[in-house]
């Protein structure tokens, strides 16, 4: 079976997705649940579970309680500097008055990452510290089956009543006996989302049939996400939120009794980074403060802390007696009891703190393991008749499928299968599957290492087969292939460290300065230097190429193609650009290196250095608001300026129309202004104008997408095919911009500039084969990922970008537009490499092949060797933390990279339809 480049390299991410997916599901550990596995998979059971045989039950009777009623404010994304910083004695001076008077137990309260809300809901209510997974399974919570606070309180017979996120609907469905849930992810709305909480709070304080009331607010939160914590909407709306406290712990005073006080708690689920996002481990984003207000408070006392005070008593007799020159045994012996007292107070305090061991699913993690290293090994040993003039190779099938071989591997994966389901002790997602899917997983495995065997011998047949026609001394490495070769490995070395990984944007913007240094090189060296050369010379020479070609072709021998080789770059100086293109051209790469340093200078990211300020602050605060729209619009003009000149009249009217909704939609919620526009009280969702630029954005993808059928399928046009691609990119380009902050828009905008610039005055005069293109793109397409401000990290991930245009949540929707603009950078860098290639194929017919070939193997070598770098260091400290989140994004790539590899796949039809020919 012979396939070509592109189709061979498709199906290995597709494969290697599979991989990726369940390596994902077992690596990402689900915690261990309070209740039997039986009961964990069915409805929680009516009541607790008797005790055991051979157990007592601590409790005789039921404890009488402790309160009467309870209020639970979970304020979401509420900092603690909020309530006990600068910021709560300002806008928060009710709740700052009642922790100072003493009536109230506070804390700074310290949430494990993911620090996003529905894990923090779980571990709120069962004690628990939640899995990661929960990051994924966020936007769409199961129920809650482990044993928490809820279904205990229900148990007892509690009346529960919720208002708020509807997170707790969908994890408590038949707990609560009023309840009334506001959508969550919708961060676009500030005010209605908590408005729709507080309009119940006056007439259910005044009722008396309910014990627990729950309210969530979601303003804070969206807020955060939209603007940041320094915008001067959040003042406003911790005034709101401190009024509504005040009122409801008025009314819980007024109707205490003696006997039973009523207790309010006040807590966030998490926190917010500096630039309002969150999920990470930054300190803004883990410590959220915790209030227990009661008047029992008063007259009672907790005895860890009254230890710690003890302590604390102790230690300031101690540094008295220290300073006063005390060195007899008095000092020493208090020395010892101040440390014995403080490690009391600390054993007391947390005697009711455990950790749960979480467990990890080796068995999943092994075969996926197993599934990815074998495509990488496939797709190494398949490079050189991959990247052949041809771009395609025979696959053997049949002799492998039918081996002996085969099916022994099969009978012995089947055997490791059912005895490890049969032993494990804990639940395996792999052991889950029916028996159909989990054999042909195993015939898959057994199918890759029957293929990488026969390509291993293959490879040494061929090596012990003289050589006829000696090849050319072409083999000798460039200084572009060997920086692409040693930053390659450099970087993929890098990932075992976790400093690397939280700065892994500093390992790419060394990369592309590099190899714009190197680059300029080359360019000196061909306008210079190669004129002093023969260009007779360069003919003859690629003439004996050319016969060693032909000559190859008839033994059914692949060689690298010649318009790839360097041999092709030797030509004579007179086809090399002249005249001031030249200048242009050799100042191109310092150019490139200017815009790349500014893009830097805008959005900090990373760990080390994200709090500092940046240009990206600058222009986001209040008082630049008009500089931030002068540049918004200069930049939204620059893209016009760079996208029109390849495409259709009835594009350019599109795109024109497209951006200037895309400055109404900025304007309409507030972000910039129009010249004529003096205040911000006219400020809306812009709903209206982003669907407007959603519809040119579907426009011009489906007018380049006619134009890419009648290319592939009426007629074999490549200039059709040409517009087509183009089209579809600057759709792509508007929809970038749409989703775009408004500072980030400059980004877009050298995006395009650097790739106009590289393609008319780098790659076509050097001429540079297909795979160097390929890992170029592939190189400034990472950069441009942490450009944009993205990290390694959860919080960086612009959430709202997943709600421009929509009125409410939904979910696929949402979960698309956030990819898309979390991702837009190595996107837009892809599609342009198909655009690019897919106009050399005059030049190289194979270009898409290799290309799609080389960029499915750019990103199979760095995922295949991180996943066996993270499950060595899964107990490692940062596990979490770093390498977790990190672990994410490349799963997401993967998945994203397939999809790429197959779009490349679709518009190879052309070189299908020459080779056949």
């Amino acid at each position: 079976m012979r396939l070509r480049s592109g189709v061979f390299a498709s199906s290995c991410l597709l494969v290697e997705a599979l991989g990726v997916a369940l390596f994902l599901r077992g690596f990402f550990p689900v915690p261990v649940r309070s209740l039997p596995r039986r009961e964990a998979r069915g409805d929680p059971p009516a009541e607790p579970a008797p005790p055991g045989p051979g157990m007592v039950s601590n409790w005789t009777k039921i404890p009488p309680p402790l309160f009467k009623k309870v209020v639970i404010v979970l304020i979401d994304a509420l900092r603690d500097d909020f309530v006990f910083g600068s910021k709560g004695k300002q806008f928060m001076p009710y709740t700052t008055q009642v922790v100072e008077k003493g009536t109230s137990y506070s804390f700074i309260a310290e949430a494990k990452p993911p620090t996003v809300t529905m894990p923090r809901i779980k571990a709120l209510m069962t004690g628990s510290i939640p899995g990661f997974i929960d990051v994924i399974v966020n936007l769409n919570s199961p129920a809650l089956l482990d044993d928490n606070l809820i279904w205990q309180a229900k148990t007892a017979g509690k009346r529960i009543i919720f208002y708020g996120d509807d997170t707790w609907v969908k994890l408590f469905p038949k707990h609560f006996v009023e309840y009334d849930g506001t959508t969550s992810f919708f961060v676009s709305d500030f005010t209605e989302v908590d408005g729709n909480v507080t309009r119940h709070l006056d007439r259910v304080l005044k009722r008396e049939d309910w014990d627990l009331l729950i309210l969530h607010y979601l303003g804070l939160d969206h807020i955060g996400h939209m603007t940041g914590p320094n915008s001067p909407l959040v003042g406003p709306k911790l005034r709101e939120m401190d009024n509504i406290l005040k009122k409801i712990h008025i009314s819980l005073l007024s109707k205490e009794e003696a006997s039973l006080p009523n207790l309010l708690v006040v807590c966030g689920d998490h926190g917010m980074s500096e630039t309002g996002s969150h999920g990470g481990s930054s300190e803004g984003e883990v410590h959220t403060p915790l209030l227990f207000i009661s008047s029992a408070f008063e007259k009672r006392s907790d005895p860890g802390y009254e230890h710690f005070k003890i302590a604390e008593k102790s230690h300031g007799n101690w540094i008295k007696l220290y300073l006063e020159g005390n060195n007899s045994e008095i000092l020493l012996n208090l020395g010892k009891k101040v440390l014995k007292q403080y490690l009391e107070a600390l054993k007391t305090l947390s005697s009711s703190l455990s950790k749960q061991v979480a467990q990890y699913d080796m068995y999943s993690m092994m075969v996926g393991t197993v599934i990815i290293m074998e495509v990488l090994l496939l797709l190494l040993l398949s490079v050189p008749k991959a990247l052949s003039s041809r771009a395609e190779f025979e696959v053997p099938l049949s002799p492998p499928l039918f081996s002996l071989l085969f099916y022994l591997m099969c009978l012995m994966l089947c055997a490791v299968h059912v005895i490890v389901c049969t032993s494990a002790e804990s639940l395996c997602y792999f052991c889950s599957m029916s028996w159909l899917t989990a054999v042909g997983v195993m015939m898959l495995i057994s199918a890759l290492m029957c293929g990488i065997l026969s390509a291993i011998a293959k490879i040494l047949e061929n090596s012990r087969l003289p050589l006829k026609y000696p090849v050319v001394s072409n083999s000798s490495l460039s200084e572009v292939d060997v920086l692409i070769l040693a930053g390659t490995i450099g970087h993929v070395l890098s990932l075992g460290a976790s400093s690397f990984i939280e700065e892994e944007h500093q390992t790419w913007y060394f990369l592309i300065n590099t190899l714009c240094l190197t680059l300029c090189q080359e360019l000196c060296r061909n306008n210079f230097l190669l004129k002093e050369c023969d260009p007779q010379h360069s003919t003859t020479v690629k003439q004996n190429f050319d016969s060693i070609g032909e000559a190859s072709e008839c033994k059914n021998i692949d060689i690298p193609a010649a318009g790839n080789s360097k041999l092709g770059k030797a030509t004579s100086s007179a086809e090399f650009i002249k005249g001031s293109d030249k200048w242009i051209s050799l100042a191109s790469p310092w150019i490139i290196l200017i815009c790349c340093r500014l893009l830097r200078s805008l959005n900090q990211t990373g760990v080390q250095w994200a709090h500092r300020p940046d240009f990206g602050h600058w222009l986001t605060s209040s008082e630049h608001k008009s500089e931030l729209s002068f540049l918004a619009a200069v930049s939204l003009f620059m893209i016009f300026f760079l996208v029109r000149r390849r495409c259709s009249l009835v594009s350019k009217i599109a795109m024109a129309l497209g951006l200037l909704g895309v400055y109404s939609y900025r304007a309409a919620i507030g972000n910039v202004i129009f010249p004529w526009q003096r205040d911000s009280k006219d400020i809306s969702k812009g709903i209206t104008e982003a669907r407007f630029v959603y519809v040119f954005v579907l426009g011009i993808v489906f007018t380049g997408t006619k134009d890419l059928l009648k290319s592939q399928v009426i007629s074999a046009d490549s200039s059709a095919k040409t517009t087509g691609l183009w089209e579809v990119y600057s759709g792509l380009v508007l929809l970038a911009a749409l989703l775009f902050r408004p500072h980030n828009l400059p980004v877009l905008v050298f995006c395009l500039l650097i790739q106009t610039m590289m393609t008319k005055y780098i790659w076509r005069p050097l001429k540079f084969d297909a795979a160097q293109i390929t890992i170029m793109h592939y190189w400034f397409g990472q950069a441009f990922f942490y450009f944009q401000g993205n990290s390694n990290g959860i919080a960086t991930v612009d959430v709202s970008a997943g709600f421009v245009g929509l009125e409410s949540y939904v979910e696929i929707p949402a979960i698309f537009l956030t990819a898309f603009a979390t991702y837009a950078g190595p996107l837009l860098w892809a599609i342009h490499l198909l655009c690019y290639l897919s106009s050399e194929v005059s030049r190289n017919s194979a270009a898409v092949g290799h290309g799609c070939f080389c960029y499915a193997l750019m990103r199979s070598i760095p995922v295949a060797i991180y996943i066996v770098l993270v499950t060595g260091l899964r107990y490692h400290l940062f596990i979490w933390s770093v390498f977790s989140p990190k672990l994410l994004y490349e799963g997401v790539h993967v998945f994203i990279t397939a999809t790429i590899c197959l779009f490349f796949t679709a518009m190879d039809q052309n070189h299908s339809h020459k080779v056949q020919d």
